[in-house]
């Protein structure tokens, strides 16, 4: 094999592919025209061989770096894109595509909404109306802090918020979780997982109707609730759509 007319004749596509990563790296995929990004994904693969070839015949460390960069550049860029291209695609998601997907799926969002108001309210009828239920759904230390003390449990976070905070949205990713993987059910265990919680929330927002400790719970409750439900909603959506 002469190295050096190999090289020379391989030497044009090297450049080549390198002024296209150039411009890829500085402007993005976008710039390049279709014929050109068709080009990029040929040169890539013909760097590719080049890389083999001058690694089976030991052609030089120099030359077999250069190559390597230039397939390890191709392939950052054809398979997963430069950072600012990934951070610009989570903008348009956000911007876009979420809001689109939420409207496109407006009727299963609708569905979870619904089943998780009537745990909510098949909890609060009968809570109000035979105090065993409560006892079953409610865990009875907190009836007991409730009813006896006259308080919320919540003030014994104090001191302890980071760790509150963590059991918190470790909850709330594993009913999330659980309401999208309870798809592969047909839905069922989405739909339990809704009224589930509808039914501990409404049973717990009963009890505190009762003593009337309304105000202080929802003052502390809505504004991650604010979040946390919405997030439960779209997740039983999501469970639902696998479902179907």
């Amino acid at each position: 094999m002469n190295v050096q007319r190999w090289i020379a004749r391989r030497e044009t596509n090297w450049r080549r592919l390198d002024t296209l990563l150039r411009q890829v790296e500085k402007k993005g995929l976008k710039s390049l025209q279709a014929l050109e990004i068709e080009e990029l994904a040929s040169l890539y693969r013909s760097v590719s061989a080049d890389l083999a070839r001058a690694r089976t015949h030991k052609l030089g460390m120099t030359l077999v770096q250069e190559l390597q960069q230039l397939t390890s550049r191709s392939y950052s860029q054809i398979y997963q894109g430069s950072r600012r291209q990934e951070w610009g695609a989570v903008v348009e998601f956000l911007r876009w595509g979420f809001p689109g997907i939420v409207q496109e799926t407006w009727g299963y969002i609708a569905v979870a909404i619904a089943t998780f108001t009537l745990g909510a309210l098949v909890a609060w009828w009968y809570a109000w109306q035979d105090p065993v239920f409560m006892a079953i759904v409610v865990p009875p230390d907190i009836i007991e802090i409730v009813r006896d003390k006259g308080e919320l449990w919540m003030g014994s976070i104090v001191g302890i918020e980071p760790l509150a905070s963590s059991s918190i949205t470790i909850n709330n990713l594993k009913v999330s979780f659980g309401a999208v993987g309870g798809g592969i059910t047909a839905g069922i265990y989405t739909l339990f997982i809704l009224v589930y919680n509808g039914i501990h929330i409404g049973a717990i927002a009963t009890l505190i109707a009762q003593y009337n400790l309304s105000y202080p719970f929802w003052a502390f409750v809505w504004p991650h609730g604010s979040l946390e439900l919405p997030a439960i909603f779209f997740a039983g959506a999501a469970g639902l759509l696998i479902g179907r």
